[in-house]
C-alpha cells in the first residue's frame, strides 16, 4: 500500500524536472515502504502472534525502535548518495511564508490524524480507515482546494483501476508460486535441516535469517510467517530465544524480502504503478538492501534494540 499509493506520488515529485533518477527514486521508495509494517500497527506481527502465542502488544512495542533504526540507516545512506551524486536541493521555504503554507496544508495534514484515530480508537478497521481517508481526500480536493473537475475525477478513477489491476496481477502470480512451493513442502525440508543441528542460539538465529532472506526473494511475507516460521518456534523455546525478539527480527527479515530480486513483490508493484523499468529499480536497490541487512544484523546481535521498549512497559521475557 505504501509503495503503490503514497509511493507513486513521492516518486513523481522526486523525478520532476529530472531532479532524481527514476530508478533511484523508485528504489528508495521501495526500501522506505518496508518500515510501514515494522512500526505499529502491523498485520505481519499479528500473523506472527497467532502462530507463536507471543503478545501482540509487546510485539508492537518491540517494532518501534527497529523501525526508527531502519529509517535512520536509510536516511544516512540517502544523505551520502545525494552528496556523492550531487542531487538537486529544494529551495528553502522562507520563514515568513511558513504560517500561510501551514494553514493551507492543515486540512490535508488532518488525514493521518483521522486514519490513526479511526484505527486506534476502534472506530474502523485499517481497510475501512483507508476508505474514509479516500472520501475525505475527495471532498478536500473538490470542495476545499477546488482542484478537481469531472474530467480529472474520471482520470483519477481510471488510473486507480489500472494500478489496482496491475497490483492484483502481481499478487495473484505470487500466490500461485507460493502454492507450488508450499504444496511441494520445500520450506519444511529446508527448516528440518536447521532443526537437526546442535548449535548456539546466535548461530541458529543467523542461519534462520539467512534462510528467510533467501526465501524472501521468492515468497511473500504472509506465506513465510504462516507456513515456515512455526517450524522454528519449538527450537527457539528450546534454545531460550525470546519470541518477541525473534518475531520482530522475522518480520523485518520478510520486509527486506519484499524488495529483494528476483521476485521482490514491492519492486513489481512500483514497476506496475509507475512504469519505471525493473532493471532501473533493481540496479539502485542493492545499496538500500545492504544497509537494511546491517540494521537487521544489529537487531539480531543486540536484542535490547527490540526488547528495551517492551520491558519499560512490563515485559518480563
Amino acid at each position: 500500500a505504501d509503495a503503490a499509493g503514497l509511493g507513486k506520488i513521492i516518486i513523481e515529485m522526486m523525478t520532476r524536472d529530472g531532479r532524481y533518477p527514476r530508478g533511484y527514486a523508485a528504489a528508495i521508495t521501495a526500501a522506505a515502504s518496508t518500515i510501514g509494517p515494522i512500526i505499529p500497527p502491523s498485520i505481519p506481527m499479528v500473523m506472527y502472534a497467532l502462530v507463536s502465542d507471543a503478545s501482540i502488544g509487546f510485539l508492537f512495542l518491540g517494532g518501534i525502535l527497529p523501525g526508527l533504526l531502519m529509517g535512520a540507516v536509510l536516511m544516512g545512506l540517502n544523505a551520502w548518495v545525494a552528496r556523492k551524486r550531487g542531487f538537486a536541493v529544494e529551495e528553502a521555504v522562507p520563514l515568513r511564508a511558513l504560517p500561510k503554507v501551514t494553514l493551507n496544508a492543515f486540512p490535508a495534514l488532518l488525514m493521518p490524524v483521522i486514519l490513526l484515530y479511526g484505527i486506534y480508537g476502534g472506530a474502523t478497521t485499517p481497510t475501512e480507515a483507508a476508505a474514509v481517508a479516500a472520501a475525505y481526500a475527495l471532498i478536500l480536493a473538490g470542495v476545499f482546494y477546488r482542484a478537481l473537475s469531472w474530467r480529472k475525477l474520471y482520470a483519477i478513477l481510471s488510473e486507480s483501476a489500472r494500478s489496482s489491476a496491475a497490483v492484483g496481477l502481481v499478487i495473484g502470480g505470487a500466490l500461485i508460486f507460493n502454492y507450488i512451493v508450499a504444496s511441494e513442502n520445500i520450506p519444511a525440508h529446508m527448516a528440518a535441516s536447521l532443526q537437526g543441528l546442535h548449535i548456539s542460539p546466535l548461530a541458529f538465529l543467523f542461519m534462520v535469517n539467512v534462510l528467510l532472506l533467501l526465501l524472501g526473494c521468492l515468497l511473500d511475507a504472509s506465506t513465510i510467517i504462516l507456513v515456515i516460521v512455526p517450524l522454528f518456534i519449538p527450537t527457539c523455546r528450546l534454545l531460550g530465544i525470546d519470541l518477541v525478539h525473534f518475531g520482530v527480527v522475522v518480520v523485518v527479515n520478510t520486509m527486506i524480502g519484499l524488495i529483494t530480486p528476483p521476485y521482490g513483490v514491492v519492486l513489481f508493484v512500483i514497476n506496475a504503478t509507475t512504469r519505471i523499468p525493473l532493471r532501473e529499480i533493481i540496479s539502485e536497490i542493492w545499496l538500500f538492501i545492504g544497509v537494511l541487512v546491517v540494521a537487521l544484523l544489529l537487531m539480531m546481535l543486540f536484542p535490547e534494540i527490540v526488547l528495551w521498549l517492551p520491558r519499560q512497559f512490563g515485559y518480563q521475557g
